[in-house]
Parts: structure tokens; sequence; C-alpha cells
């Protein structure tokens, strides 16, 4: 009962800052709520946070400039929805909730569940890792209701969605978000099925959002998604803003299109058409028939390294927030996967460490969501993070391959893919050249901001 009273007047307090941000905008509120999570994050935040922090919501600061822009175009009630189930649920209380069945069980347990309604989708997107699986399975609204619950009852709050297409699934989804509205949930959706009563339940529930896929402009977005796709994209876009709701993108860079994704003319487009966000991910070679021609080159990564960095920096770049799942590992300590801080559950049941790793020893069909995130797969994981100290180098497939052979073989695991199971030795042979190349260019930019760090082959030497 204590525990329940004390979360209600933090969510109280939240919620009060949050309307106060509303309405005095103009007395530059932002620096109120920054005041509040300093109060409550400072054992999980580093002070120097919320220094940049404060400098970045200044007056003319960068992100002042951003998120006024979002509040003028965001219905504001929408806003607070989101920061409440994204910020306060999942990323404050949740997050420390957790920290408690952590020790019970002694394994790590996630922040966020990313998982797939169904493998259905509309299109058939070129290089789809999701394109890789059956394409007849679904979870039942038994099965998510369930899988929410489960988490929730051991503080997991945050949940992602993707497929498949998860918007063929949108009435099942908002039912889920409304029944479950102290949780927040981001989709990963292709934005072709996005309409107007979807808009309306959106506006509803104020605990969804979404990150729309695209490769570039036209020419791309169509070369790998069908004709027609991007312009069907730009629609749901126009819609969603004319609804004042909140949307990001979602951006695989490659080897060939890793420079038109982030160029100043692709940025400034989105910025124009509303986009708050983007996450960037780096092409990952999964599946039997997936070559490595689209797998970056050391070069190539290093200019995505830098150029994020430029575009988001506190001051200068754009008012775009940007993520790169890849290269931004230095700031959540290498891998998050397995169950460290996030995992993947795929449309069959199967709990994997990530959404590009297709092994498993658990299925929710058969154990529970907490047996689940107990599997040897999970601890042997957990027990080999950070797979290496360079947190460039987070993935034990991309950048450390020998690791994942030897979970994989040493825990029993077998591939979640039921058309095509792709044995893990063959997945890594593709990323051993690759993980030779990088390391030299991830040892110097590693070095560059830690000025203490030696490279293994240093290490062995001396």
């Amino acid at each position: 009962m204590a525990n329940k009273l004390a979360k209600a007047a933090q969510k109280k307090a939240f919620s009060l800052a949050l309307d106060y941000v509303i309405k005095n905008r103009e007395k530059n509120s932002y620096l109120k709520v920054i005041d509040l999570a300093e109060k409550f994050l400072g054992d999980t935040w580093s002070p120097n946070a919320f220094v940049k922090f404060r400098q970045a919501f200044s007056e003319g600061g960068k992100y002042k400039v951003y998120f006024d822009k979002m509040m003028d175009n965001v219905d504001p009630q929408v806003v607070k929805g989101l920061f409440l189930s994204l910020g306060f649920e999942a990323g404050y209380y949740g997050f420390h909730e957790k920290k408690e069945y952590e020790e019970k069980l002694g394994v790590k347990l996630p922040w966020v569940i990313l998982f797939d309604p169904t493998s259905a989708c509309n299109l058939h997107c070129i290089g789809c890792w999701a394109s890789e699986y059956s394409r007849a399975l679904n979870m039942s609204f038994e099965d998510m209701d369930s899988l929410v619950s489960q988490g929730k009852a051991m503080g997991i709050r945050g949940y992602i969605m993707t497929g498949g297409e998860p918007l063929v699934r949108k009435k099942d989804v908002i039912k889920l978000a409304r029944k479950h509205h102290d949780c927040g949930f981001v989709i990963f959706t292709n934005g072709t099925l996005v309409d107007q009563p979807f808009c309306d339940d959106l506006r509803e529930v104020k605990n969804v959002v979404l990150s729309m896929s695209v490769e570039g402009m036209a020419e791309a977005t169509d070369a790998r998604r069908g004709e027609g796709v991007f312009q069907k994209v730009m629609d749901a876009m126009d819609l969603l803003h004319k609804n004042k709701l909140p949307y990001g993108t979602s951006i695989c860079y490659t080897s060939q299109n890793y420079k038109a994704v982030t160029s100043d003319e692709f940025l400034d487009f989105l910025i124009d058409k509303g986009v708050l966000f983007s996450w960037y991910f780096h092409f990952m070679p999964v599946g039997n028939d997936t070559g490595t021609d689209l797998v970056l080159t050391p070069e190539q990564r290093e200019y995505m390294y830098h150029r994020i960095r430029e575009v988001r920096g506190w001051e200068g770049g754009k008012n775009i927030f940007l993520l790169d799942f890849q290269n931004d590992g230095e700031f959540v300590h290498g891998c998050i996967a397995g169950g460290k801080q996030y995992c993947h559950i795929n449309p069959n049941g199967d709990v994997e460490p990530c959404v590009f790793i297709h092994y498993s020893n658990a299925n929710i069909h058969d154990k529970s969501l907490a047996e689940c995130l107990q599997q040897p797969l999970f601890r042997a994981y957990q027990a080999g993070q950070p797979f290496n100290e360079n947190y460039l180098q987070p993935c034990p497939m991309l950048e450390n391959p020998e690791k994942l052979r030897e979970i994989v073989k040493a825990t029993g695991a077998k591939s979640t893919d039921m058309t095509d199971p792709e044995d893990v030795e063959h997945l890594c042979a593709k990323c051993d050249n690759y993980a030779k190349e990088w390391a030299p260019y991830a040892d110097r930019l590693w070095a560059s901001t830690h000025p203490d760090y030696k490279p293994k082959t240093e290490q062995e030497s001396a």
C-alpha cells in the first residue's frame, strides 16, 4: 500500500509539472521539469547530464526550440500522456520497480520488450528480416494481454511493436493500449495503414507513438518497399500532423544509402514533414539468403558515427532527435539485448535476445514470461556483457561473432526461423571479416574520448 501511495504522489507531481509546462511555456517552464527530473532521476543520470539539459533548454537553446515546435504542432494532452506513460511509468517507476524483481530472479530484466503481434504484412520489402519468418503467424489478443500483464507485474512498462506490419492488427493494438494505459507503446510501421479512425484512437489513448519506415526519398523507398509506398507514408504523416499527433521515422542504413538518409536535404525534408525523431539501424546480414553487399565499410560506419552526433548535438545540428542503434552503444554500456535492457518476442512466441538474433531456449506459450527471461541463452548473454570493453563494438554477432557462436552452442539455443533455419556458424561467418576490419576504427574512435583505453592487442603486448 505504501508503494502505491508513493507512486500516486510521484505521478501527481509529474502530472502537475507537465500541466505547468503546457500553461507557462513563455516562462521557460521546461526548467521546472528538469528540476523535478533531477530530484527523481539523480541516482541514475550523471550530474553533468542535468547541466547539459539546462543549457540546451535555456532561452534560445537548441532543445527549447525543438520542444517549443513540438508543443506547437502536437496536442499538449497527447504530449502529456506520452510523457506519463513512456517517461514516468516506463522510464522512471517501472525502471526502479524491476530492480526488485531482478534480485529475486537472479537475472537482469528488460526495460522494454519488443514484440511482433503478427508476421503478416501488406508489403514485401527487400531485405526485411521479418520476411524470414512464416507469414501466417499471429499473437492472439490474449497472448499480447498476458505478455504485458506479466511484464507489468515485474515493472516492465515499455513495449515496442514491430512485425510483419503491426497495424494489420491495429484494432487489437489500440485495445491493448487502452487496457494498459499505464504502459507506453512505440510502433514500428510502414505507415500505409494509417487512417482517420486510427488517428482518432491514438488521440484517445495517448500512450502510443508511431515510427514509420523510409529508405530515403521516393525512388529509394519505392525501390525497396514497392511503387507508391513513399507517397502513402507522406500521406500518413500529413494525416498525423493534421490530427496533432507526434511521429518519427525508422531507417535502415546500408552501404548504398547511408549518406542519402543523413544528408541535409533529407533531414530538412523530414523536419518540414513534422518528424520529431528517427531511429537509425545498421544493416544486419541476417538470414540464409542475405549477403553482405549492403553491410557498411569501416569508413562508411565512421561517417555515420560522426554524422549522427553532429546532427543531434547539444548545439548546432538540426531540430530532430536521432538515435543510432549500433553506434550509440557507448551511452548504454554496450549490448542491451538478452534481457539486460531489452529483448524480442517473435509472433510464434519465441523469446529472443534481440530482434536481429533469431535463437532461443524459451517460448511464451510453454513458460511464463519470468521463466523465459531466465532462459540459459539470456543468462549466458548477461554473463558475457559487455561483449567488448569498447562500446563501439557492442554486438556479439556483428563485432564479436566468436561470442555469439560460443553462447548459442553452449546453451543449446535453437534457430527460431521456422522456414529456413540459419546455423549460427553460417550467420557469424558473414561477420568475421567485418569485425576484424572495424576493430581498429572503433579503437581509434573510442581512444579519442577515453584516453586510458588500450585496445586488446596493446593490452596483450603489455
